[in-house]
């Protein structure tokens, strides 16, 4: 008997998700979401405070909170639109 080979041109069925794991996915990505921003800035404020010690300073926090602020938005703003 012959051997069939699969056909390239047979539409591919994508894995069946339920209704329960897509709301679970959702929320996933909603929480990246949220979660993005508050990350950032503290991520920018720890750098700063460590950049003030290093370099004896005592404004470079400041510096950090803002660029950290920014890149969370940033991000946010990118994973939203992805939602979409």
């Amino acid at each position: 008997m012959p051997e069939q080979k699969p056909n390239p041109n047979a539409p591919q069925h994508a894995p069946h998700r339920t209704e329960t794991m897509q709301t679970i996915l959702k929320a996933e990505r909603l929480t990246q979401i949220a979660i993005v921003l508050p990350a950032a800035v503290l991520i920018g404020w720890g750098a700063g405070a460590l950049l003030d010690k290093w370099l004896h300073q005592d404004w470079i926090y400041i510096v950090g909170v803002i660029l950290g602020a920014i890149a969370g938005m940033i991000e946010a703003i990118r994973q939203a639109f992805k939602e979409i």
